[in-house]
């Protein structure tokens, strides 16, 4: 769960002189940052809808656009990161930390502050050294030096340390980050003393830094990027020769790749498809549909889930965008509110294979998966999915008593499909367009969100619906969350490296290729392990740290990629919907308004349908790749 019930660093009331200048000078800098990102949101879409339009209808191409769009997306990538660490928007576990007093979850948050002061302190300098090596390279199209765009990475560690030191100062006694500092300096020397045992440990190492650092990190709180750039630091400094700039050089790659460009525009989608009304025309047509059948208001959710679900990039969004449309009436109806919420906690979870979802983008950039067979591959396990839910939905409503609504007339469904035919168009024509190679998966966010643009505006000629002072909180809305992402990404791609360069990625292929039951038992092995992290850690982090590791033992195993993908995110999803750790979970419940403890017992029948409905995904190669030659 992330830190969006604590105040932002910059609107925080500190008591001291030295606190509050540091606020101000904070709050003035994340405003001038919060600008330029959601210029820079602008300016990257228009950009890439340029290059689409010289493309396809010109027959043009700009042949600068896609490299424009690149180094922009560098600075967008690294502003965003920077908003999220001030705004508590870092993916990070809290289920622990929000069980303890206050006392001592105040001085977990001055640890986990320290902790990214730390780090970005570490990596200021080799940033810098890295932006000046890439001044002597010179793009080929704009003809511009590449530290241009690299540089982003330094000013963005700059930005967050401010940012994390406001933060700390903000909310924390002298006495506080004084106990702080003795505890991280104590854990620092004795890992420094310990340095010729590390050594001695060869590859078991791992275990200190990758597995107990990183526990301890999550465990306490701090942001999961930082935790990963934290125990990577660590080994490369102690138990290798390894120059930081590595750190940074990876950083560099694992956030600048173009398929990745797609992760903020598709965020700007989710975003611009529920302040323009798309979303609750869909949810009208469908309760048009089947508002009067027994648990009808049920499916409509399920069906709205899996019309609007993975647009937006946030599981949240998505479900913020259905719940509160449908809640009410549902209520209204007699439902309770902790099983409407247990429902759509699980209705998150079966729709993350659904194309056009930010996992199936990051999965196949990070683990070289075409992006055009994922989508054709995720539909149809959410199907089953979804089929699954559906029977615990038409079990527990044979339950309920008969709605007392009147069947819709013809001339109503008709009204509210033709109002509903722009929103059924976007998601079609998304996942039409990326599967027959139309056109890139960020050609077609550019195009989605044009078309969504001018059909919001059209619609609002007719029913002035749109508040227009949402439009710039939502543009700094969709860099903050592209940028907690690709830090995710950046620093997972180090951790990868180091992990690879120490042999243990090696070992790993052979361990598992020795699993008992060959390619079953490795799915089955694979379910278990992503439940997990998809629990503890969210889901594209533990997609992009172990993907790549996992990718390759399913090839050398005869398992089909695509096949491997849905079962992964599948998983994935499951566990970031489980309770106790499940982030999406506790996101659900405070969308329902609902406390965690009543949905518990509720969710988990949902939970178990989904288990199965993976199972047989996993044990049916067919439903992941049976279209893909067509």
């Amino acid at each position: 769960m992330t830190e969006a019930s604590l105040p932002p660093a910059s609107t925080s009331a500190p008591a001291n002189p030295l606190a509050r200048l540091l606020a101000g000078v904070n709050r003035g800098a994340m405003h001038v940052v919060a600008a330029v990102a959601a210029a820079l949101v602008v300016v990257e879409t228009a950009v890439l809808l340029a290059g689409v339009i010289y493309r396809y209808a010109l027959h043009d191409p700009l042949i600068w656009s896609d490299e424009l769009a690149s180094t922009l997306f560098i600075w967008l990538s690294m502003l965003g990161a920077v908003l999220a660490l001030d705004r508590g928007e870092h993916m990070r576990l809290t289920a622990i930390v929000n069980r303890l007093s206050d006392k001592w979850r105040i001085w977990l948050e001055t640890v986990a502050a320290l902790i990214v002061c730390i780090f970005v302190l570490m990596i200021i300098h080799p940033a810098v050294d890295h932006a000046s090596e890439q001044m002597a390279i010179t793009t080929p199209a704009l003809e511009i030096p590449d530290g241009l765009r690299a540089a982003a990475l330094p000013v963005g560690a700059i930005l967050m340390f401010l940012a994390a030191i406001a933060r700390m100062a903000s909310r924390s006694s002298i006495k506080q980050v004084l106990s702080a500092v003795a505890v991280v300096a104590v854990i620092g020397a004795v890992l420094w003393i310990s340095k010729p045992a590390l050594l001695a440990m060869g590859n078991y190492n791992l275990i200190v830094f990758f597995v107990l650092l990183i526990g301890a990190c999550v465990a306490g709180g701090i942001p999961i990027a930082f935790a990963f750039g934290t125990a990577t630091m660590a080994y490369l400094t102690i138990a290798t020769g390894a120059p930081m700039m590595i750190v940074v050089s990876r950083m560099d790659e694992g956030m600048s790749s173009l398929i990745l460009l797609s992760v903020p525009l598709f965020v700007l989608l989710g975003s611009l498809l529920e302040i323009s009304g798309l979303a609750r025309t869909l949810i009208d047509f469908m309760a048009a549909l089947l508002g009067h059948v027994r648990g009808g208001l049920q499916y409509v959710l399920l069906g709205a889930m899996f019309l609007v679900s993975g647009i937006s990039g946030s599981k949240a969004a998505d479900m913020a965008a259905i719940a509160p449309a449908l809640f009410p009436e549902m209520k209204k109806r007699g439902s309770k509110p902790e099983e409407l919420v247990a429902l759509l906690s699980s209705s998150g979870a079966m729709t993350e294979t659904i194309p056009p979802s930010l996992v199936l983008i990051t999965i196949g950039a990070v683990c070289s998966v075409s992006i055009t067979a994922l989508f054709i591959g995720g539909l149809m396990p959410a199907v089953i999915a979804t089929i699954a839910i559906g029977i615990v939905c038409w079990f527990r409503a044979r339950r309920e008593p008969m709605p007392d609504v009147k069947r819709a007339t013809m001339g109503v469904i008709a009204k509210t499909l033709v109002a509903a035919i722009p929103a059924l168009a976007l998601p079609m024509l998304i996942r039409v367009a990326v599967i027959e190679g139309v056109a890139t998966a960020t050609e077609v966010a550019t195009i989605g969100v044009a078309y969504t643009i001018v059909v919001g505006l059209i619609m609002h000629a007719f029913m002035k619906h749109l508040d227009f002072r949402r439009i710039y909180p939502m543009l700094v809305e969709a860099a903050t969350l592209s940028g907690a992402i690709l830090l995710i990404i950046g620093m997972a791609t180090s951790m990868a490296w180091a992990l690879t360069q120490s042999g243990f990625s090696a070992k790993l292929v052979a361990l598992m290729q020795g699993v008992p039951g060959g390619g079953m038992g490795f799915l089955l092995i694979t379910i278990v392990i992503f439940i997990v992290l998809g629990s503890i850690l969210e889901g594209i982090p533990a997609i992009v740290l172990f993907g790549p590791l996992l990718f390759p033992v399913a090839r050398s195993l005869g398992i089909h990629d695509v096949h491997y993908a849905m079962v992964v995110i599948l998983a994935m999803g499951i566990g970031l919907f489980a309770p106790p750790f499940g982030v999406g979970f506790y996101a659900a419940c405070a969308i329902g308004k609902v406390s965690p403890d009543k949905v518990f017992n509720r969710v988990w029948s949902y939970l178990a349908a989904l288990v199965v409905a993976l199972l047989v995904v996993a044990a049916v190669p067919w439903i992941s790749i049976g279209f893909l030659e067509h």
